[in-house]
């Protein structure tokens, strides 16, 4: 796999040498088990996999390509590059501006550009719409496309799906960029519909049973998410479905299961194929921790708005007390910590949430950089007084760890 060129400031030389010992001792990848680091006072496991993944290092790589080439002009982002405050908090710091907020209000009117403005679309792609009334202001879209290549296969498969007649249910956050992208490409090669969990996937299903004879159900649950034209006594005979791409992979295929038991095995087409790997690996990798049920808590990093770290978050709440962490800075002087609530979706504050000679989950989802997880990582140690000697104490363990695994690389 290739490799991009993502600035210094968003690596971390701790989490990589983890993670290429790892993949050393792993190179296929089927072992999800954490790495454990053990501080003394602490212990902390490192998941398997997280933070960035191709399609947000290709992303990073062409924003900072776009910088560097066009310096004087105006340059703007179609909305936030990734989910990540410190990545577009680092960009707007360079002069980049955003046209639209993630849920698609507008920022800067499009209509004020023009063909020598430079526009950068983020890795969740763009809808049709938007594209078209760039192109018709003159502006390169295709320039500083960052469109992630994963998403771009899930257009792939819809409109394949399009072609033959099947209509496309996505599976996603309806007011996610990506979602919103998905939809409009999909929309034009056919019919499509957005489904949000499995909750709504059942109702549909019975829906679809009754041969959508209960319009004023499907209206009441779906409206402003199908197609112009959309017919649920028609359009809900021959059915794909495909996911935004940071979903939780088990909950896409048992959505796609239960709607395939309800239109039958010819109604349906295989799409298993739109699953991002990088998703499934971080979220694998999460079970592999969790599985080996040794941490008492866990600390999920980055941004708050980010659909696959909510998933991640989500999957460690089953199982132990976890803390949604922007970074480091959540952390007050007097020890408390400020974290996010994906349920209520507001702040809280813990105190005193870290017990004696604990073991700690840490990892974060895939548009985290490690940087921010190895800040998070030595605020953990300066708790427990294990950073008194800075670097060296985390080089020891590294080394300790490294030496005590040599044997299986």
């Amino acid at each position: 796999m290739r490799s991009f060129d993502i600035p210094n400031h968003f690596r971390s030389p701790i989490i990589s040498r983890v993670k290429a010992k790892r993949k050393e001792m792993d190179a296929r990848k089927k072992d999800f088990s954490p790495t454990t680091l053990d501080f003394g006072a602490v212990r902390v496991q490192l998941a398997r996999h997280f933070g960035f993944c191709f399609g947000v290092e290709n992303a990073i790589e062409i924003s900072y390509k776009a910088i560097a080439e066009n310096p004087g002009k105006r340059i703007f982002l179609l909305s936030q590059m990734i989910h990540n405050p410190e990545v577009n908090d680092d960009l707007q710091s360079r002069g980049v501006n955003f046209l639209q907020d993630t849920l698609g209000n507008e920022i800067t009117p499009i209509n004020e550009l023009s063909q020598e403005d430079v526009v950068i679309i983020p890795a969740f792609g763009v809808t049709l719409e938007i594209q078209s009334q760039l192109e018709k202001l003159g502006v390169d879209v295709l320039k500083y496309n960052t469109t992630c290549p994963f998403v771009e296969k899930v257009w792939k498969r819809s409109a394949k799906l399009g072609a033959e007649n099947y209509t496309v249910v996505i599976h996603g956050k309806p007011d996610h960029e990506e979602t919103r992208a998905t939809f409009s490409h999909a929309a034009s090669d056919g019919h499509a519909m957005i489904v949000a969990d499995m909750d709504e996937a059942l109702k549909l299903a019975e829906i679809i049973k009754g041969k959508g004879a209960n319009v004023d159900e499907f209206w009441s649950l779906f409206e402003d998410r199908t197609t112009d034209g959309f017919d649920p006594s028609l359009h809900l005979q021959k059915v794909g479905v495909v996911n935004q791409t940071t979903m939780i992979a088990n909950e896409t295929q048992a959505i796609a299961d239960k709607i395939k038991e309800a239109v039958g095995e010819a109604g349906f087409a295989n799409t298993r194929d739109t699953l991002c790997y990088a998703t499934n690996d971080n979220q694998k990798a999460t079970m592999g921790a969790l599985e080996e049920g040794q941490a008492d808590l866990a600390i999920v990093v980055g941004g708050y708005n980010s659909s696959n770290t909510s998933h991640i978050v989500e999957l460690c709440e089953q199982r132990m007390p976890t803390f949604f962490v922007r970074n480091e800075l959540e952390w007050e002087e007097d020890g408390s910590l400020n974290h996010f609530n994906i349920h209520t979706q507001s702040m809280e504050k813990s105190i005193g949430f870290l017990p004696a000679q604990p073991t700690i989950l840490i990892t974060s989802g895939a548009s985290c950089p490690d940087a921010s997880v190895e800040r998070v990582l030595m605020k953990v140690l300066d708790y427990y007084n294990c950073e008194k000697q800075g670097v060296r104490d985390v080089e020891f363990v590294l080394k300790t760890w490294e030496e005590a695994n040599s044997h299986q690389a």
